[in-house]
């Protein structure tokens, strides 16, 4: 059998040390042990497991997850079970909230029963039906951690996306949402949100795919900056946007429904694009409203102001009567109703001048 070359250099080292330093075999033997427990110990800090890893931990110290729903008894249950599997990997502190917009069903016993059990869940229930934008809105009012997720009820919206989330929100953004990129919905609704978000990103400027996606994560400055009511909750990225907030967005897994059914129905297609206009109005001139009323009517009473002044050109040079010609009336209209719009702006610049306040600026930092 052939010796190993290596272990005999090894040897002859060995008793070169021995022949040379004092203390003989023993204290070579002593040094060799020392050396290999040293050497394993380096290989157990250097080679830990990647879950462990310094650079996958989640730099947030508690996470508040909202989730609003109406009439969602069978699927409750199912929920919380899922949200404890998927966050306990993350290693946070976490809490629920659910937020009962008026459920008629034994949606609230399901939830009182869930929190008896977990004390991380808890309940604010709605004497009536408000809407998801309310429900959203006090929910954000009621957090305790550093970072939100809001998350809708029905089982559409995958749990276990919440790391996904987070991590992207780590990545330097403030407002982190899903992308149901590839949907299981009835066709109507699929085509009319595609068709909404592309009305919204056209007239915001966001390139984000899905803006009514209910699976968000934030950062909690961003829920205390922004006002949600009505119908603005298809809007929290264009309000975030607004106020100076990074804004990004990650494809999410979405699940065909299991219980109940949508809520969706054509009135709300076109209350959305009502609400658009009333988004695009309250964040881009709502401190300045002389810039949307003064175009509009610059711009008709520049229009009427073309239109009588060809008329009149007519009646002097080619003696055309106008007491029959309906484009003096026009003209006429046009030009009063440019008047109105100039007033109603320098109204609105007069009640913005009275009613500032430092307090409306959102300050990032301070020195």
């Amino acid at each position: 059998m052939e010796e190993n070359p290596k272990k005999d250099i090894i040897i002859k080292q060995d008793d070169s040390v021995n022949e040379q330093k004092p203390g003989g075999p023993e204290r070579s033997e002593n040094k060799n042990f020392y050396r290999r427990n040293l050497y394993n110990k380096r290989k157990r800090y250097f080679h830990k497991s990647p879950q462990s890893s310094p650079e996958e931990r989640l730099s947030f110290n508690k996470l508040s997850i909202v989730i609003p729903l109406l009439n969602e008894e069978e699927s409750l249950n199912p929920l919380s079970n899922e949200i404890r599997k998927a966050v306990k990997p993350l290693n946070l502190n976490y809490e629920v909230i659910f937020i009962d917009d008026g459920s008629t069903d034994g949606s609230l016993k399901v939830i009182k029963d869930i929190c008896k059990q977990d004390r991380r869940f808890r309940y604010i229930s709605f004497r009536k039906n408000y809407g998801k934008s309310a429900a959203l809105q006090v929910g954000f009012k009621h957090v305790t951690g550093d970072v939100v997720v809001t998350m809708d009820a029905d089982l559409q919206d995958d749990p276990n996306e919440i790391g996904n989330l987070l991590k992207k929100l780590q990545d330097g953004n403030d407002l982190v949402s899903g992308w149901k990129k590839k949907r299981f919905d009835p066709i109507i609704k699929r085509y009319s949100s595609r068709f909404f978000n592309y009305i919204t990103r056209l007239m915001s400027g966001i390139k984000i795919h899905d803006f009514n996606c209910g699976l968000k994560a934030y950062k909690v400055e961003v829920t205390q900056s922004i006002k949600i009511y009505g119908e603005l909750h298809r809007y929290v990225p264009v309000l975030a946007d607004w106020n100076g907030f990074i804004v990004a967005e990650i494809p999410v897994t979405h699940h065909a429904r299991r219980y109940g059914k949508t809520k969706f129905g054509i009135s709300r297609f076109f209350k959305g694009f009502i609400d658009l206009v009333t988004v695009i109005f309250s964040t881009r001139y709502i401190k300045r409203p002389m810039h949307f009323f003064g175009f509009f009517g610059a711009l008709s009473f520049l229009i009427g102001l073309i239109v009588n002044g060809y008329l009149a050109y007519e009646w002097e040079f080619n003696h055309q009567a106008l007491s029959n010609r309906p484009m003096l009336f026009l003209g006429m209209l046009l030009i009063i109703v440019g008047v109105q719009f100039f007033s109603v702006g320098l109204l609105g610049e007069m009640v913005v001048h009275n009613t500032m306040d430092e307090k409306e600026y959102i300050i990032k930092d301070k020195g």
